[in-house]
């Protein structure tokens, strides 16, 4: 009976201890790494009709002036925006063209092909 006793006594205190010497571990330590944050770029402003119409003119001096213009990113993630323009008394859009970033300034991707139009 004094060996069932103490295998009852043994049995709750085995789990106890374990539980103890689990809690006198130190925690892992978190190695500290440093991360090298890019520096921000100033972004160009989303270029909009009255932009896209004075790019177009000082592209293009001799062309018919821009009477619309829609423009919009060419995808996700896309640093080209692609633009759909009206000439004249034009209320359509019927000719198009790719702007890209230059030199903290929007740019005509084919200048030569867009004022051919």
């Amino acid at each position: 009976m004094k060996a069932n006793l103490l295998n009852k006594l043994a049995f709750l205190f085995v789990p106890l201890l374990a539980l103890a010497a689990c809690g006198e571990e130190p925690a892992a330590e978190v190695a500290q790494t440093q991360v090298a944050t890019p520096e921000p770029t100033p972004a160009l402003p989303a270029p909009d009709e009255a932009l896209f119409t004075q790019l177009y003119a000082e592209t293009c001096p001799e062309a018919e002036p821009v009477s619309t213009a829609v423009c919009r990113r060419a995808g996700i993630g896309s640093d080209e925006v692609f633009c759909e323009y009206g000439l004249g008394e034009d209320e359509y859009r019927r000719n198009d063209a790719t702007l890209t970033p230059g030199d903290e300034q929007w740019t005509l991707a084919d200048p030569e092909n867009v004022c051919a139009s």
